[in-house]
């Protein structure tokens, strides 16, 4: 019998260990004629209320982690999905850039010193800060390689299990980045081809499990569990599998059916391995047309939100869709937007 790598037999042992809080997966289409889509699901053990926000220019922020906060006024209105109201996990802002933020368990952040030089930013904040600020994944990485802050992570509120995500963009051009702080230190992985994340292991390791499989046809055989990795594999062969359109129907379809085929179905849970946990809600970000598609595990229809019809001019309103209490929405749910006042991003 032909031996599987080391790689994969690590990863095997390492699946016994770790705890089950959340398991995602982000993959990206391109199309034809400028078509780009990211999709995501949201897969958590327990519930974890998602609203979804829409943030105008120049909003003032800061890190929320004391004096040595990093400061910043956004330059670009968005469009996210919150967690628990109190952090971005995902959206689009008008250029087309998507912010993703998946778990990764063998995360680890840099000591930060309230006292010290180094501006600091809660985790909370960290895909936000992306959205304000830039309009292409090349702006953010060239941003992040000079080192302008440190990400402060604390734990899930009301649990004792600490905050560990890794975060991928993608931009209008199908440019692609995954930026994860391993021992210490961030390590931004930039590449177009960077079309596909999940949980654990780490991205470079994900790289490697994904071209043994690249050895086996996927029209043959594709591992089949709700495991991280096998999620990874199968999201990178479908997604290149599916036609490449600039069809918005077809492609919002395809794309769509390539995140539910990675998705986890609702009430399966596993003390005994980690990133295994039910899909809550998915989203498709279509970054040529500025829409967000979203569906709930609770709700029967799929909707979506065309950011180019607020107004995200400074000082226009925070609007807000509320998905508490199984509340229903169909086809484009712009007018179901109320005024609100923003949330407060959870800091130390």
């Amino acid at each position: 019998m032909k031996k599987f790598p080391l790689i994969i037999l690590t990863f095997i042992l390492t699946l016994g260990s770790g705890s089950v809080y959340e398991a995602c997966t982000r993959v990206v289409y391109k199309g034809t004629d400028n078509t780009v889509l990211t999709a995501r699901s949201m897969d958590w053990k327990d519930e974890i209320p998602a609203n979804l926000w829409v943030f105008p220019r120049e909003i003032q922020r800061n890190g929320q982690v004391g004096p040595g906060s990093v400061k910043w006024t956004s330059k670009y209105g968005s469009i996210i999905s919150s967690s628990w109201d109190i952090t971005s996990c995902d959206g689009m802002n008008e250029k087309g850039l998507v912010a993703n933020m998946l778990w990764l368990g063998e995360s680890k952040y840099p000591v930060f010193n309230p006292k010290g030089r180094q501006k600091g930013l809660a985790i909370s904040l960290w895909a936000q800060y992306f959205l304000d600020n830039f309009a292409t994944v090349k702006e953010a990485a060239d941003h992040m390689k000079k080192d302008p802050f440190v990400v402060v992570s604390d734990n899930i509120p009301g649990t004792e299990k600490f905050t560990t995500v890794h975060l991928s963009l993608s931009d209008a051009s199908g440019d692609n980045a995954v930026f994860e702080y391993i021992d210490g230190k961030l390590v931004i992985h930039h590449d177009p081809r960077y079309t596909v994340m999940t949980n654990s292991p780490v991205f470079d390791e994900q790289l490697a499990l994904n071209n043994y499989w690249q050895g086996i046809p996927g029209t043959i055989m594709l591992p089949g569990t709700n495991r991280a990795a096998d999620r990874f594999v199968r999201a990178s062969y479908y997604i290149n599998a599916i036609p490449k359109t600039s069809d918005t129907r077809t492609a919002v379809a395809s794309v769509f059916s390539v995140i539910r085929n990675c998705s986890v179905p609702y009430g399966i849970s596993s003390d005994t391995e980690p990133n295994i946990s039910s899909t809550r809600w998915r989203s498709v970000s279509d970054q040529k047309n500025l829409v967000y598609y979203f569906e709930t595990v609770f709700t029967p229809n799929t909707f979506w939100v065309n950011l180019k019809d607020f107004d995200l001019n400074p000082k226009a309103k925070v609007m807000k869709l509320d998905l508490s209490n199984y509340q229903t929405y169909s086809g484009k749910a712009n007018k179901d937007f109320k005024e609100s006042a923003a949330f407060t991003f959870l800091g130390l």
